[in-house]
């Protein structure tokens, strides 16, 4: 499993960053968060790309490799507006 998170002002940027994500078959969890499964060959070409992408931007990008075990332990917890109790 790969968590990839990212902060970058530019807004041009992070869009090809976002497009990149999805390119390897990640899918988004949050607006910064991609998640999914990627063998280390995989990964690496992705953090080249990500990091060829960036440039000499501001901006931040973690990649995160999870074992198995680890990604079966991660706690989520989603709620949409409609089911808030206000």
């Amino acid at each position: 499993m790969t968590l990839v998170i990212y902060d970058i002002e530019n807004d041009r940027v992070r869009n090809r960053i976002s497009e990149a994500c999805k390119d390897y078959g990640l899918l988004r969890v949050q607006k910064s968060a991609f998640r999914g499964q990627l063998n280390t060959n995989r990964r690496e070409m992705l953090y080249q790309r990500l990091q060829q992408t960036l440039g000499q931007r501001a901006g931040s990008i973690h990649i995160y490799a999870l074992c198995e075990r680890d990604a079966r332990a991660t706690f989520v917890i989603e709620q949409t507006e409609e089911e808030r109790d206000d």
